[in-house]
């Protein structure tokens, strides 16, 4: 989710996890289904909202 929310394609994500672009599909529609988020925009701003991400609100104030 994080690798989505920085932008990253599919393809630079399998490259990452040394995984299939078929598994990374998989799983970003499995994440897709859970959020109930339609595309990759509506994950980003799930990550975001709920401060996943470095430098959101949350992480600034609590230090990590």
């Amino acid at each position: 989710m994080r690798a989505v929310a920085r932008g990253s394609t599919n393809q630079e994500i399998a490259a990452a996890l040394f995984i299939s672009v078929s598994t990374v599909k998989g799983h970003l529609a499995a994440i897709q289904n859970k959020l109930g988020a339609r595309n990759r925009s509506e994950i980003t701003a799930w990550a975001w909202e709920s401060h996943l991400m470095p430098g959101s609100a949350d992480q600034r104030n609590s230090g990590r």
